[in-house]
């Protein structure tokens, strides 16, 4: 399931880092331990947008003007989303860099159907490799049209699907076909626009700082439908909960795929009633707007 989750911002103006994952990280991962709940400390299978409104590029960061800002969560756990949007309301004032937010009401996204090949969009960084304690590895360029490209997200996903313990054996042996395919005409277009398509990023593992390669760009993935919906879920690529490598299909308005979201736990609705809704153009879903 995927949720999103509409803060309103405080002090229109307010900036964040060009790439902030981090410290969305830090602050979900704070929200998880403030529950206590342990059997989630650790739990790795969600995924999150970048903060998505109304931005204003400076040398400081993204200035957000939007009354309402708008971060998308996703998981195949119920549990875990209604857990963690429990302590999101159970803080009323939220400090990310300099945005005072307050969170306001959430909405679930219509799960779309998935084919054995999508075209994607990434809304959050896509991260190949994992790097160890100083390792460069993790910064390495890798050419998106290459098989090394497609091997090395097939292998992150293969390893982590074994690990969920979803699925059988005989399933996962049928999972051999996968192939990512990028839109290599829009990363040509970007290159010679001298535009980037691939950064560094910064992650933060068990309080130890790493520089890893993300890249930002559409592609069409070829594999099994269960693997669709487990990236779509869960997020494709390393790191994937700490806000890398989540997708949104290309050419869906997200306008048309919400409905309000109900709460598992009787007694609690993560919704504050507001008059004022999220625009569509306000997701900007693609993240494909450079600095």
């Amino acid at each position: 399931m995927r949720i999103r989750l509409i803060f309103s911002l405080k002090n229109k103006g307010a900036y964040l880092p060009f790439h902030h994952q981090y410290i969305l990280a830090q602050y979900l991962k704070g929200l998880i331990v403030k529950g206590g709940r342990e059997e989630f400390f650790n739990y790795n299978y969600f995924n999150f947008s970048g903060l998505k409104g109304q931005t204003k590029v400076s040398r400081s960061g993204l200035h957000y003007y939007s009354s309402l800002v708008t971060l998308v969560l996703s998981s195949p756990n119920e549990d875990f989303i209604d857990y963690l949007l429990e302590q999101v309301f159970d803080t009323p004032k939220v400090e990310l860099g300099n945005l005072i937010l307050a969170p306001e009401y959430t909405e679930q996204e219509i799960e779309p159907e998935l084919e054995s090949s999508n075209k994607f969009v990434c809304i959050s960084p896509l991260v190949l490799i994992t790097p160890s304690f100083n390792d460069e590895s993790g910064k390495r360029f890798i050419n998106p049209d290459t098989d090394e490209f497609s091997d090395l997200l097939y292998e992150s996903t293969l390893t982590r699907m074994e690990k969920s313990g979803w699925y059988n054996q005989e399933q996962m042996e049928s999972f051999y076909k996968f192939q990512v395919v990028p839109d290599m005409n829009y990363v040509n277009k970007l290159r010679e626009q001298q535009k980037k398509f691939a950064r560094i990023y910064s992650v933060y593992d068990m309080d130890v700082k790493y520089e890893v390669r993300g890249y930002t760009l559409p592609f069409t993935l070829y594999a099994a439908k269960e693997v669709q919906d487990f990236v779509f879920k869960c997020g494709l690529g390393a790191f994937t909960h700490k806000g890398f490598g989540m997708l949104d299909l290309a050419n869906h308005l997200p306008s048309q795929r919400t409905e309000p979201y109900k709460f598992k736990r009787e007694g609690f609705i993560p919704y504050k009633a507001h008059t004022e809704r999220q625009k569509p153009d306000e997701l900007d879903k693609e993240s494909e707007k450079e600095d």
